[in-house]
């Protein structure tokens, strides 16, 4: 079989519902991924929810599978906790109107997949292996939360202060990028991070200052 032509993007929600059915873990693992990536319109339907599930998704729930109708109303559609024969239906429904769907553990079913997840505030840091070896994925992604702790949310937010605040200044995107690159390297954030390329420093071959790129 040809895996699957697979395309990391990121996709803008903001506007946009999200459908979630299930009844119990995996339901409720999808609503946590979905209310942490800042959806604000969510639809859960459960003919049977779990205590858990109920208990989480109480603004979302609604008792019972959804109609084709609901789910024409919504962007992205995940499919949770069924028996395929079930998960089937519901599939072919969002397909046959353009929804995108992914049913847990059963790939042929899936438009859209949702790799091994690290989010540190405004940083996501997710893998993928296609498919072929979820297992080494998850503990891919155990390495990643033990290197990329809470504290990457500040210094997210440090660099955004100090990449808004060149900008302003007027400086080029090379040299932006030299002194994002500067900062991090001075802070030892990343082990081996690079030094600046020559043609992004300065024209005295100095990184461009920011006015506190050496506060603690």
């Amino acid at each position: 079989m040809r895996p699957p032509a697979l395309l990391p993007l990121a996709f803008d929600l903001t506007a946009a519902r999200v459908g979630i059915v299930g009844r119990d873990r995996q339901a409720l693992n999808r609503l946590r991924l979905v209310e942490a990536a800042g959806v604000r319109d969510i639809a859960v339907w459960s003919d049977a929810p779990s205590p858990a599930l109920a208990d989480a998704a109480t603004r979302w729930l609604r008792p019972s599978l959804p109609r084709p109708d609901e789910i024409a109303g919504v962007k992205l559609l995940f499919v949770c906790d069924l028996a395929e024969e079930e998960a089937a239906p519901l599939a072919a429904t969002a397909r046959r109107i353009g929804v995108l769907v992914n049913v847990e553990d059963v790939p042929k079913f899936c438009d859209v997949h949702v790799p091994a997840i690290v989010r540190r505030g405004d940083l996501t840091l997710t893998v993928s292996t296609r498919g072929a070896a979820p297992g080494l994925a998850v503990q891919i992604r155990r390495d990643l939360e033990a290197r990329y702790g809470p504290e990457w949310d500040g210094r997210v937010a440090e660099i955004a202060a100090l990449r808004a605040d060149l900008r302003r200044q007027g400086l080029t995107p090379p040299r932006v990028a030299a002194a994002i690159a500067a900062t991090v390297a001075a802070r030892g954030w990343l082990g081996n991070a690079p030094a600046p390329p020559p043609q992004a420093l300065a024209a005295d071959g100095t990184v461009p200052a920011w006015p506190t790129i050496c506060a603690w």
